[in-house]
């Protein structure tokens, strides 16, 4: 299948471990933020209202699914998404960004998962996740970044969707996923019904985006990871404040805008939830001349 045949050529220009990625930070930084709490405002319950995707799950009783599971369901979503949008054809630019977002994962607690990057043809401004470790950014997006950092942000906040398992959730919730005993007895080349339903739907939910709690959540989490990882903690915040400048009427920003809160308030509930906490780990690398430079 070549969606598959894509996400091997993926793992293939990423083949750089995440532990031999050197940002050369030096020590403490680690033990400075291991313990940063990244799923909950400062001083605040986590939003989390009847029609939040988080309350919504828990009425739901989510129910875990294995890990082969999820990343079942996580590829052949992501191979439906770059059927829409195929992969930039510059493989230097691959695996740059399968580097980075490997070391910026390496800082989570989903250090089991193969994490999988890639930037596609699209000059839409935007982002992507789907279960089980898949990233996508658009060209669109990467063109307006200024620094490594705020690559690290951006995968960073699309990292936080995956490790809270956001899109696994709205899935259940929706009725999309019934059993995931259904889902693992599915046999090569049977074409079984419910699972192209479900892998058209899920592929669905994560082009569409998620709720506000959810975005607000992999914002914190985004800030967090970059400054594990060692960059400016607020890569991220320059992503958002860029975006913002942006019309509204932009084309370019238009689906971003539809599925995403708009930049200030995002950058609003940052500050809110983060106050003062990364003062001290204020030193991060921006790393603006190492950023890949599209050709």
């Amino acid at each position: 299948m070549k969606t598959l045949s894509t996400f091997l050529l993926l793992l293939l220009v990423a083949a750089m471990p995440a532990q031999a990625f050197d940002l050369d930070m030096g020590g403490g930084l680690g033990d400075v933020l291991k313990n940063l709490p990244i799923g909950k405002d400062k001083g605040k319950k986590q939003e989390s209202g009847s029609d939040g995707v988080l309350g919504l799950a828990q009425a739901a009783n989510f129910k875990e699914f294995s890990q082969e599971e999820e990343i079942k369901i996580g590829t052949e979503i992501s191979g439906n998404l770059l059927g829409a949008a195929p992969l930039v054809k510059d493989v230097a630019l691959q695996h740059y960004v399968n580097q980075i977002g490997r070391w910026v994962a390496s800082q989570s607690e989903r250090k089991d998962l193969v994490w999988y990057f890639g930037v596609i043809e699209s000059e839409d401004v935007n982002a992507f996740s789907a279960p089980g470790g898949y990233v996508l950014i658009t060209k669109g997006l990467y063109r307006k970044l200024g620094s490594e950092a705020q690559l690290a942000g951006v995968l960073a906040h699309e990292i936080g969707h995956i490790i809270k398992k956001h899109h696994l959730k709205v899935m259940q919730q929706s009725q999309l996923i019934g059993s995931a005993s259904k889902l693992v007895g599915d046999k090569a080349g049977q074409g079984n019904s419910f699972v192209k339903n479900l892998i058209g739907n899920g592929a669905e939910i994560c082009a569409r985006g998620l709720d506000k709690d959810a975005e607000f959540e992999a914002d914190r989490i985004g800030m967090v990871l970059t400054a594990r990882a060692g960059y400016d903690a607020f890569g991220l915040v320059d992503v958002l404040q860029e975006i913002g400048h942006v019309p509204s009427n932009d084309s370019s920003v238009a689906l971003l805008f539809k599925t995403h809160p708009a930049p200030d308030e995002r950058l609003a509930k940052l500050g809110d939830a983060v106050g003062d906490r990364l003062d001290s780990v204020s030193d991060g690398k921006a790393l603006e001349s190492r950023l890949y430079r599209l050709k």
